[in-house]
């Protein structure tokens, strides 16, 4: 009988709705589909700026400062970044500074977001005292740019870099990576021409020996 009185009182409340309460239900499912369709929509743009940087895979660029604190020791020096490699989930682009050839940016396909990560190496090939430090797009971002604010582990290896934000625009004939320190004047900024692509440069140290799978 219990069970019986349930089920009961379960119909009457669904037969006691008023045309009210079915309209709203209804546009309820209007909104909430209306949201996915978004949720579609910004996932491809991000797919997009994904798009974009595998489409450079194999070909080396030359850059030049567009905006640095004073004094840099970038400014002068030949600035070339190479797309590597380009894999389902993770790109790896090589960036040489004059003969100094210790760092590669590597952006990695996670669950929150494209991942930022900077692998810094010795000269032997090791690793850097100050590496592997980045974030991750807070959200979708827009098809020609993706924005990475400092993560915790960042954080963790250098506090003062708690308002750093990165981040990477791309389009069919710029590509820049940019640093902005919130709350300072520290930015820092490179472009490198993506219609005149130059030679592949020497690897980054560390990095000799990779093979594409």
């Amino acid at each position: 009988m219990k069970y019986i009185f349930i089920i009961f009182l379960n119909i009457s409340l669904w037969a006691c709705q008023t045309p009210e309460d079915k309209e709203d239900k209804k546009q309820t499912s209007e909104i909430e589909a209306e949201v996915d369709a978004v949720s579609i929509s910004k996932e491809n743009i991000n797919k997009e700026f994904w798009n974009r940087l595998s489409r450079l895979k194999g070909k080396s660029f030359q850059g030049e400062v567009i905006e640095a604190p004073a004094g840099d020791d970038f400014r002068g020096k030949k600035l070339v970044m190479h797309v590597l490699d380009v894999k389902k989930d993770t790109i790896y682009i090589p960036f040489n500074v004059g003969e100094n050839r210790s760092r590669t940016w590597i952006l990695t396909k996670t669950k929150a977001g494209i991942q930022l990560k900077h692998d810094h190496r010795k000269e032997d090939g090791s690793e850097d005292e100050v590496t592997m430090y980045g974030g991750t797009t807070p959200n979708t971002g827009l098809e020609g740019i993706a924005m990475f604010p400092a993560d915790q582990e960042t954080v963790d290896l250098l506090p003062g870099t708690a308002t750093n934000l990165w981040w990477i625009t791309v389009d069919d004939k710029l590509f820049t990576y940019n640093l902005r320190r919130i709350g300072s004047p520290v930015k820092f900024s490179i472009g490198f021409d993506l219609e005149s692509p130059i030679d592949t440069p020497k690897p980054s140290w560390g990095w000799e020996g990779y093979v594409e799978e």
